[in-house]
């Protein structure tokens, strides 16, 4: 998949005072598993919607070469309720990919799931259960805002590890607010800035763990305060 490039975008929302972008200029869409950080309130969630084709009236250049299916998945995103996790599992899924229902479900931890009401999950289980369908979807790219929210620290380094292993040449942004969890498992760190810094967004090589990789505390460390500092 051919990068997204965006130039000089500008967005301010109907009757607001002040932009949520200013001259924003960056790019999505390379293969791995990258990062949008930021600060709450400069506009992750709104840059997020804008990649995915949900929010327009905004200015600017978007050099796009290529079609490309953009999902986004969210943290608090609901399913229907009148059918079992399972049930609707299975019927949004491509043919063609339903070989891989089974090892997602169980990488995920969320076999006991699959007779319950969405409903009736926890709140973990709810995003995990969410996240599973997207990734059964014909994709390139995959915003990952805040989706793995409410699941303990273990089981999102197996989903992360498991996510990478499955899709080495897709895309994704993951989208999280721990410096520490996008500095260790993310290739590259996009960090969204202020409406007032030039520029708004700069961008941080991660460390891009992956399972079997031992990753150096202080390389570690070193990512975590490039990111701070560049907030």
């Amino acid at each position: 998949m051919m990068p997204i490039e965006y130039k000089n975008i500008n967005y301010k929302y109907p009757g607001a005072q002040n932009p949520v972008f200013n001259n924003l200029s960056c790019r999505v869409g390379d293969p791995g598993f990258h990062a949008l950080f930021g600060q709450s309130g400069v506009g992750k969630s709104t840059f997020a919607r804008m990649v995915a084709g949900q929010l327009n009236g905004f200015a600017g250049e978007i050099a796009d070469k290529e079609p490309k299916k953009v999902y986004y998945s969210y943290n608090l995103e609901r399913l229907p309720g009148w059918s079992g996790v399972g049930e609707h599992i299975d019927k949004v899924t491509p043919e063609t990919n339903k070989n891989r229902i089974d090892e997602i479900v169980e990488s995920f931890g969320i076999l006991t799931c699959m007779d319950s009401g969405f409903s009736r999950l926890s709140l973990g289980q709810q995003n995990r259960v969410n996240l599973a369908r997207y990734l059964l979807q014909d994709f390139d790219l995959l915003i990952m805002d805040e989706s793995l929210a409410n699941v303990d620290e273990a089981t999102r380094e197996q989903i992360i590890f498991k996510i990478k292993e499955m899709f080495p040449e897709k895309s994704f942004l993951y989208i999280s607010h721990s410096v520490a969890e996008v500095s260790r498992f993310c290739r590259n760190i996009l960090v969204l800035r202020s409406f007032l810094k030039m520029p708004q967004a700069l961008t941080i090589h991660g460390q891009d763990d992956i399972r079997g990789k031992q990753v150096v505390k202080k390389d570690l460390e070193e990512t975590m305060l490039e990111i701070v500092n560049a907030s």
